[in-house]
């Protein structure tokens, strides 16, 4: 008797603990055929980004790897690669995880109706989430659109989370003669300007292990009051191994009360699940408002009229601004594919406040640098910091990034590894080079203009002339 067929759709859950549907395909009685299918098509503009294809790719190895080299790579449309795969494989099941990105959606839907047609018993679950986007309401039934409402809600449902699982003891594979390679999938291209972001990560599900184990141990405890200081290694840098599923959010959040009550260790494990839990709301958000990447929650933010001005945000995309910690984040961001999220606010701030610059070019730049870009994360930030979004920043909050490097920078440690021309300043000239005098910029080998740049504006008058424009539409 000739075994029965699953396929095993792999896409942003590349781990095997806690994965809802491999448990699900190791638990019946069919032979798994893993599959990966890289679609640039379907997401339209939103494809992924460079930096997220290296992270991509990387993850992918490791994967396979752990499933014995059994999967097979597709590019091109899903629907297309899956019908031709239905055709030869004959699959009388098909095991996935669900996706929340808009374009995902409109194609989950389509997928039903042709597994239906093709009399494929199809399951999906949800592997990237502590809840669904459209569970947490307000007692009317209608989304919430402020955070701190959404939070007490999402974590009622969490009292008693259901206990992660660990990964099957053992899996059934259908053979399969002339597997397509990763390589099919030409995530990398050349020339390998990816070289420079290697040695800051280890991609896949071990090493999404590691980071986390790290934080547990080293950073937990102190989290709540060291988060916002880049100079620390006091986050998790979880984001991207989150993003591509090598993480549960369920493992995290029960390995982190476990270890909280252990470890006395509950205030920095509640704001570290505060984050976990902003990263659900926008999620929420973008369930709500898929528009979300494209066009303000704010209508009427409509009206402000930007600045196109492509000298300006190309200085600021290359770290070049003169504004100190600006140019440290960017440059972070350019050499590792991460950010610190603090960093975050604060250029953002710039090139949408003072620069006045369209939220969405910061938006677009960050989908194509980031390991961890992702569409409903990114869209909400652009939008709390533009003001324009649910639960926005308000307006009159224009971020100072001098006195925000003061404060979170304070010996000028993060600016001084990634700014590396002024690293001789002192450290009350290195936050406003522009600032200082002649005689400390020359001690220190800095010419204003050359070595390193004039700043790009003028903090204090752009600030005022954003309130103007922000008074105007408010």
């Amino acid at each position: 008797m000739t075994a029965k067929t699953a396929l095993l759709w792999f896409r942003q859950d590349l781990r095997l603990d806690d994965n809802p549907a491999l448990l699900a395909a190791a638990a019946s009685d069919y032979e798994i055929l893993p599959v990966y299918i890289l679609d640039d098509e379907s997401p339209g503009a939103w494809k992924m980004g460079g930096a997220s294809r290296w992270w991509l790719h990387k993850s992918l190895v490791s994967l396979n790897r752990s499933l014995d080299g059994h999967i097979l790579f597709y590019k091109g449309n899903t629907q297309a690669v899956l019908s031709d795969l239905i055709e030869q494989q004959k699959p009388e099941a098909l095991f996935c995880n669900r996706c929340y990105e808009p374009w995902n959606r409109q194609l989950e839907h389509r997928l039903a109706d042709l597994f239906k047609a093709r009399g494929i018993d199809a399951q999906s679950f949800n592997a990237s989430l502590l809840n669904e986007p459209w569970e947490v309401k307000k007692s009317d039934g209608t989304p919430y659109g402020v955070y701190t409402p959404y939070s007490k809600a999402a974590l009622q449902r969490l009292n008693d989370p259901k206990r992660p699982e660990n990964a099957p003891a053992h899996l059934r594979f259908k053979l399969v003669h002339d597997r397509p390679p990763l390589s099919a999938l030409n995530l990398l291209g050349k020339p390998a300007w990816y070289k420079k972001m290697e040695p800051h990560w280890s991609p896949g599900e071990q090493g999404a292990r590691q980071k986390f184990d790290r934080f547990l141990q080293e950073s937990m405890k102190n989290y709540a009051a060291e988060r916002d200081r880049p100079d620390l290694n006091s986050t998790s840098s979880l984001s991207p191994h989150l993003h591509f599923g090598e993480i549960s959010p369920r493992r995290i959040l029960w390995e982190t009360r476990e270890h909280a009550a252990a470890a006395q260790a509950e205030a920095g494990a509640d704001k570290f699940i505060s984050e976990i839990l902003w990263r659900e709301f926008c999620h929420h958000l973008l369930h709500t408002h898929p528009h979300m990447p494209e066009r303000p929650l704010k209508q009427n933010f409509e009206n402000i009229s930007w600045n196109r001005d492509d000298a300006a945000l190309r200085r600021w995309q290359k770290g070049q601004t003169g504004i100190p910690i600006v140019d440290a984040g960017m440059r972070q961001l350019w050499q590792t594919g991460w950010m610190h999220n603090r960093v975050r606010m604060i250029v953002a701030s710039l090139l949408v406040k003072n620069m006045g610059i369209d939220w969405r070019e910061g938006e677009r730049w960050f989908w194509d640098c980031l390991v961890d870009a992702d569409l409903a994360n990114n869209a909400a930030g652009w939008q709390w910091v533009a003001g324009c979004g649910a639960d926005a920043a308000p307006y009159f909050r224009i971020f100072n990034p001098v006195t925000q490097a003061q404060k979170f920078d304070p010996e000028g440690r993060y600016i001084r590894k990634f700014v590396p021309e002024i690293a001789k300043l002192d450290t009350e000239s290195l936050f406003a080079p522009w600032l200082a005098s002649r005689l400390d910029l020359a001690s220190a080998g800095v010419v204003l203009g050359e070595t390193y740049p004039h700043p790009i504006i003028d903090l204090a008058a752009s600030r005022q002339k954003a309130l103007e424009a922000y008074a105007r539409i408010k």
